[in-house]
């Protein structure tokens, strides 16, 4: 067992393979080591968990001169691991490597996929409680039922989480060595940020690989892990939600739309099914707020896809609509910088996103273009009607921009990202 993990970690001096280098999430993890904390990475499958954590091991290893023995690896989507598939064999595992490689001083600990281990949290709330030893543990999930079953009993209060996203606008452009431009931020809408996408040489290949990720997350995280009947019905709820995206939806509506088309379903099932996709980060769920009352609204809410390739390589409408990716976008930049994000409701008028984080708020409009003084007037006054003095904006893809108007700021969509 230690020759096969020997195989997948770098104590002989292995390159470590980092792809694409993601600054922002290393430089923010950095700064959460050297404590006992378990530091939590959440995101879908294929969103580059795995790269994040072979580049902090190379960090701690050329910059914080770690030795490498010091540093175990854990992949559990690595068939060759699947014979560690319980605490107790995990717990036999780290006895057995500290036995072999004798490492001095603190070990770090990291978990891929932890998910795959039944009962890993005794584990891991064992080694972060041992005071003979110094651990620093680092897993990785993608299922947020982690954060609100395992990890909050067993680990409550010595754990920090931090959410792993696809390719953000800007490392795209780093990525392609490409110019920030409207071109550029289209060819982003069009291609998504799976990073494994940018491989791939055509478009079939894309298909290919989008819809294998698909039925990977359907099988592996919501099928098998909630002993999942309907699988028919699942395969229909999440054809609909990616040729709805960025609509205004309820359940109740969901499930007569569905039966329009002689889907047999009922709402708890629907609302189950929707949480099932929310928890493996496939979709989000975004409520409506009510500026005027100060409430959040039961009912209708919107919901928008974890990466746009889903919708561009599996969509089966014949119009896309540009401005619903750009919306899913502009939704997926503020959750990207740590924003709670909801959609407004202010009496008759829309507003499109109400987003805050650490006291600071913003209004947010997005529209395709602006094209007559018609659009300049229902996007702008939506945003003129709200009598507060926090950033208001639009943001569009059009070519040129018509600056402020009455305190609201125009943004062209590619200005818009760090």
């Amino acid at each position: 067992m230690i020759n096969i993990l020997r195989e997948y970690n770098f104590w002989d001096g292995q390159k470590i393979e980092t792809g694409f280098f993601r600054k922002s999430y290393l430089k923010n993890i950095s700064s959460y080591l050297n404590n006992k904390l378990v530091k939590v990475l959440l995101g879908q499958r294929r969103t580059g968990k795995s790269y994040i954590f072979r580049m902090l091991i190379k960090e701690l290893i050329e910059k914080h001169k770690v030795s490498s023995k010091n540093i175990l690896y854990i992949n559990k989507d690595i068939r060759a691991l699947d014979f560690i598939d319980s605490a107790s064999k995990l717990d036999e595992i780290i006895r057995l490597y500290i036995k072999k490689l004798a490492p001095k001083g603190k070990i770090y600990i990291f978990l891929d996929e932890v998910q795959e281990i039944i009962g890993w949290e005794k584990s891991v709330n064992s080694m972060s409680q041992d005071y003979t030893r110094k651990f620093e543990i680092f897993i990785t999930g993608s299922n947020a039922n982690l954060l609100s079953s395992e990890l909050s009993t067993y680990l409550s209060g010595r754990y920090m989480t931090i959410n792993i996203y696809s390719f953000s606008y800007t490392e795209f452009l780093g990525f392609f060595k490409l110019k920030r431009n409207k071109e550029s931020y289209i060819k982003y809408l069009n291609t998504g940020g799976i990073p494994e996408l940018y491989n791939l040489s055509n478009k079939e290949l894309k298909i290919n690989y989008i819809s294998a990720l698909k039925d990977s997350i359907i099988l592996r995280d919501i099928i098998q892990r909630h002993n999942i009947r309907d699988v028919t019905l699942l395969n229909r709820l999440i054809d609909f939600v990616i040729d709805t995206q960025a609509s205004l939806f309820s359940p109740n509506k969901i499930v007569k739309t569905l039966k329009s088309l002689g889907v047999k379903t009922n709402i708890e099932t629907i609302s189950t099914y929707l949480n099932y996709l929310t928890e493996t980060f496939f979709i989000y769920e975004a409520f409506r707020f009510d500026l005027k009352g100060k409430r959040i609204l039961a009912g209708e809410r919107k919901y928008y896809l974890n990466d746009l390739s889903f919708k561009y390589y599996l969509s089966s409408s014949f119009d896309r609509g540009i401005g619903h990716f750009l919306e899913n976008a502009v939704y997926l930049h503020y959750k990207r910088n740590g924003y709670n994000v909801f959609i407004g409701k202010l009496k008759d008028k829309e507003i499109d996103f109400i987003v805050e984080k650490n006291n600071i708020k913003k209004y947010v409009q997005v529209a395709y273009m602006l094209t007559d003084e018609n659009v300049i007037k229902r996007e702008f006054g939506n945003l003129l009607a709200i009598k507060d003095n926090y950033e208001k904006l639009v943001v569009t893809l059009d070519d040129l921009n018509i600056g402020i108007i009455d305190g609201v700021k125009h943004i062209n969509a590619w200005s818009l990202y760090d």
